[in-house]
């Protein structure tokens, strides 16, 4: 097997992480989920742009639970968009709420700032990782409000976004601040993730956007954190990608459950049928093990 972080050339990797390219239909999948988000955000009961933090791009969309499938509050689900942290919005992803706000989830779809930013606030993906904090943080403290129950807190990601769920799982909390909790997160769910960012580092038409250096590729790297898992009182935390993807998607699926060991990520799957794209419309398509996987993660 090559070695992931020494690749054989540049235009490999490329080839490698460029989903688009490999998708040529993703904008057809782009649009179904603006059509289908747009629709969620008319139908259904929901706080949007909420603030959990200064900045402008520090908002929250939440959908509470149609029926709260406990008198404590109903399960969250804080759900992180991809685009490779440069690009995509919280608006693009609603989608993922109707079907879970009926079956008594509370979901909330987070922004963040993109990468690069600009000369006057340069982004970079340590910035992105503590906006998420910021964000996890608020909705322990606020959830309530909206009929969440706190203690029952799961964070859940498609590709930048999965790299940014299992950085949530990684984080030491109550280093954060004295009232939250060890397991703020209680469970986890990568989609199409990134756990190891040195081949991203290295990947040509990344790099002036993310402007990642050595020390931020060692440091938001899942795999070379400490393993979160459950002997240290947090949950679970599944890893999918779609079985369509490139060679690296695929090994930087499996590169997780073999840092963080079984007992961590029990749950280490390639979709059949599925690309970089069509696997968040498998998220919530009925049926679906992805939309199984998701459900059992919230107890639902």
């Amino acid at each position: 097997m090559e070695n992931p972080v020494t690749p054989p050339d540049t235009a490999w990797l490329d080839r490698m992480y460029n989903n688009r390219a490999l998708v040529p239909e993703f904008g057809q999948h782009l649009a179904r989920w603006q059509r289908d988000s747009l629709a969620a955000r008319k139908t259904l009961p929901c706080s949007l742009d909420t603030a959990y933090g200064d900045a402008a791009s520090e908002t929250l969309d939440i959908f509470p639970a149609q029926t709260p499938s406990s008198s404590d509050g109903a399960p969250v689900l804080v759900f992180i968009h991809g685009g490779y942290w440069r690009s995509l919005d919280k608006s693009d992803h609603s989608l993922v709420a109707p079907r879970l706000v009926k079956k008594g989830a509370c979901v909330v779809v987070a922004n963040y700032a993109l990468c690069p930013g600009d000369a006057a606030n340069p982004v970079t993906i340590p910035d992105i990782t503590l906006q998420m904090v910021k964000a996890l943080a608020w909705v322990y403290r606020n959830i309530g409000r909206f009929g969440g129950d706190p203690s029952r807190i799961s964070v859940a990601g498609h590709s930048a976004g999965g790299h940014l769920a299992a950085m949530m799982m990684a984080v030491q909390w109550q280093l954060v601040a004295r009232d939250l909790p060890a397991k703020l997160a209680r469970n986890g769910m990568s989609i199409s993730g990134l756990f190891e960012l040195e081949s991203v580092r290295q990947t040509p038409f990344l790099k002036d956007s993310l402007r990642l250096t050595r020390d931020h590729a060692r440091r938001c790297s899942p795999v070379w954190l400490p393993n979160p898992g459950i002997d240290s009182g947090r949950g679970q935390f599944y890893s999918v990608a779609g079985g369509l993807e490139s060679a690296e998607f695929l090994r930087q699926n499996a590169l997780i459950q073999t840092a963080w060991g079984h007992q961590t990520v029990p749950v280490c799957e390639a979709l059949p049928g599925l690309n970089h794209f069509s696997i968040v419309e498998s998220m919530v398509a009925p049926g679906s093990r992805l939309s199984a996987l998701l459900q059992a993660l919230l107890d639902l």
